[in-house]
């Protein structure tokens, strides 16, 4: 399981996501699950973030999921009509 950190803004978008994909590569197994519990501050940047590894997930023939998803995050997503692109885990 690959864990968001606390802040992930436009500052640390750019880091987030390059060590995400790569412990993305470390991942045993078909599936990559993204933890979100640990996030506290963020901005539209960690939508950016959850989507390059889901690039990265899907063409590494992977399962993608995001666990615990902030409300606002959530919220954000939909408005701009990503929402689906970041499914709960089953």
């Amino acid at each position: 399981m690959l864990v968001l950190p606390a802040d992930l803004t436009h500052a640390q978008a750019t880091a987030s996501a390059r060590m995400l994909v790569q412990a993305l590569d470390a991942e045993a197994g078909p599936d990559v699950l993204i933890d979100a519990v640990a996030l506290e501050h963020f901005d539209s940047s960690a939508l950016a973030v959850l989507l390059e590894c889901r690039r990265a997930a899907l063409v590494r023939h992977k399962t993608f999921a995001v666990k615990a998803l902030p409300t606002r995050l959530r919220a954000l997503a939909a408005l701009y009509g990503i929402a689906d692109l970041l499914p709960e885990p089953a």
